[in-house]
């Protein structure tokens, strides 16, 4: 029996003696090992792209959300000037209306005098005189009225004046508001087109973010912004090649920065980017 062991115990080990089994089994672990650090990698790297997009995706509805915001706000402030502009048209017909109906009893109370005057006379034609006290308790009555009908007339007035006021006032801050946002869109269309010179003249800043290889040459270009001493410098060496705007041989300053133009060859083009 004991030999019985030794025989399968040797036929277990005899592998393990041969030259290259070793060499084989250190080939094997190390593809394993090499196997797991790419099943590693793979998952490290698939959990990465996950993160990424659940980001992206995040900052798109941040920006989503935003946008419907503002849309939100601005469809508000339309609705409340919508709202105000029509309460203070109401409230301006019913003024209106009010000064109207104001008017009408004025016209009404001039008839009765008129008719009054007229029926006194006819009266007086045929001999009938009335009392001195009727003539004096209507015309109290009528400067009654009149007082009344003239304070609701400078009542209602005023409250149109104010109305007109305000109502001025909203249109003022809409007219502001537009000319703001107006202003806006403009710095922001001059600050892409200064960005895109600047692209143009110096490179793009996304390329280096950390040390720009250009920016030596953008300082020098920008000196004179810094350094008073740099601005008459440079005004001077402008200054020797002022010429008229007819002059056959030169042209004046330009206003601005001269942008390089478009090339015109392959191998150019190669160089300049």
């Amino acid at each position: 029996e004991a030999e019985a062991v030794l025989r399968e115990l040797r036929e277990v080990v005899r592998p393990l003696r041969e030259p290259g089994y070793g060499e084989a089994l250190r080939k094997k672990a190390e593809r394993a090992r090499k196997r797991r650090l790419r099943l590693q990698r793979r998952k490290h790297e698939a959990r990465a792209a996950k993160e990424e997009e659940a980001a992206r995706a995040a900052e798109r509805e941040a920006k989503i959300d935003q946008w419907r915001a503002k849309c939100i706000q601005e469809g508000e402030e339309k609705n409340r000037e919508r709202e105000l502009k029509a309460a203070a048209d109401s409230v301006l017909s019913e003024v209106r209306k009010k000064q109207a109906d104001t008017k009408r009893m004025v016209d009404i109370l001039r008839g009765l005098e008129k008719l009054r005057k007229l029926r006194k006379e006819a009266a007086a034609r045929k001999g009938v005189c009335p009392p001195p006290s009727a003539d004096e308790a209507f015309e109290t009555q009528v400067e009654s009225l009149k007082t009344l009908l003239k304070t609701r007339t400078e009542l209602y007035e005023a409250e149109e004046r104010a109305l007109r006021v305000m109502l001025e006032g909203e249109q003022e801050e809409e007219r502001k508001r537009e000319m703001e946002k107006k202003q806006k869109k403009e710095r922001e269309k001059l600050l892409q087109q200064k960005l895109e010179m600047d692209s143009k003249l110096f490179g793009d800043p996304a390329e280096f973010p950390l040390a720009h290889l250009l920016q030596p040459f953008r300082d020098y270009y920008l000196q004179a912004e810094h350094s008073v001493a740099a601005l008459i410098q440079i005004r001077h060496e402008w200054d020797q090649y002022l010429v008229p705007a007819d002059h056959p041989e030169g042209s004046c300053i330009p206003p601005g920065w001269v942008l390089p133009s478009v090339p015109t060859n392959d191998t150019w083009a190669t160089a300049v980017r």
